[in-house]
């Protein structure tokens, strides 16, 4: 039995939609601004990827096992999608074009090249683990409680962002024990074979070194048709940094299909 994907729909269900797939620690409520705005004019999906947010949980998160959950929610949704994907979701993205081509009309890649990094996400992981969430009562506590080893305010939003609160108990809404297995997987980037020939479009942060100069050659082996989209001063986060700017290229990218 297949298991799909906690998914919301927004707009009118009609014509191919847009699949947005968030980053490692997010879900699709943290695209839900951008997703109701690109609503307006064209059908969008949002997905929580496996071990995040109400999607299930599994002990493997490898780029494969989130290129076919993807794969299934396209079935499930008329066959064939335009996919914008952030970070870990972008290179989830990658290898759903390369394994399943005839799946993707356009690629959208924000801020994550089809190679390895070497910065580990653990240290966040240990952090979160470390909270004693039996015994918070409030999210500043959580919050305050973080400060020490996530130092940076903007970052333990983000993370909280995935902390559940209430009567019945506190919990992540992350499998965080599987994230830390695979997390080797996670940072690196699969040995898939073929190549997607349809056009991919690559949106990186000024500010962001995720997409640096000397990926380009790999980006355009893999994906032939790329282009590359610089905003301006936006860091790795370039959606929640500079939406106005991101919605812009988007839109600008998307506005001859069906945007």
């Amino acid at each position: 039995m297949t298991r799909l994907l906690e998914t919301t729909s927004y707009g009118e269900q009609s014509g191919v939609p847009l699949l947005i797939v968030h980053g490692l620690f997010g879900s699709g409520r943290n695209w839900r601004a951008l997703a109701k705005h690109f609503a307006r004019r064209r059908w969008v999906l949002a997905v929580d990827l496996r071990n995040h947010g109400n999607s299930f949980r599994d002990p493997s998160n490898t780029y494969p096992d989130l290129a076919a959950d993807l794969a299934a929610v396209i079935v499930a949704h008329g066959g064939a999608a335009d996919v914008l994907g952030h970070s870990m979701g972008g290179k989830a993205a990658m290898v759903l074009a390369l394994q399943y081509p005839e799946m993707v009309r356009r690629l959208l890649v924000a801020d994550i090249a089809p190679v390895a990094y070497g910065h580990t996400q653990i240290d966040n992981i240990n952090a979160m683990q470390s909270l004693p969430l039996e015994r918070i009562t409030r999210r500043s506590e959580a919050d305050s409680l973080l400060k020490e080893a996530v130092p940076e305010p903007a970052v333990r939003a983000f993370l909280l962002s995935s902390l559940q609160m209430g009567p019945e108990g506190n919990r992540w809404m992350l499998n965080l024990d599987a994230l830390a297995a695979n997390m080797e997987a996670i940072i690196g980037f699969p040995a898939v074979s073929g190549r997607f020939d349809g056009p991919a479009h690559f949106i990186h942060g000024g500010a962001s070194d995720y997409v640096k100069p000397e990926y380009h050659a790999r980006i355009l082996e893999l994906f032939p048709r790329a282009d590359f989209h610089e905003i301006a001063g936006a860091g790795h986060w370039v959606h929640a940094e500079k939406p106005r700017e991101f919605i812009a290229v988007v839109e600008g990218l998307l506005g001859g299909e069906n945007l």
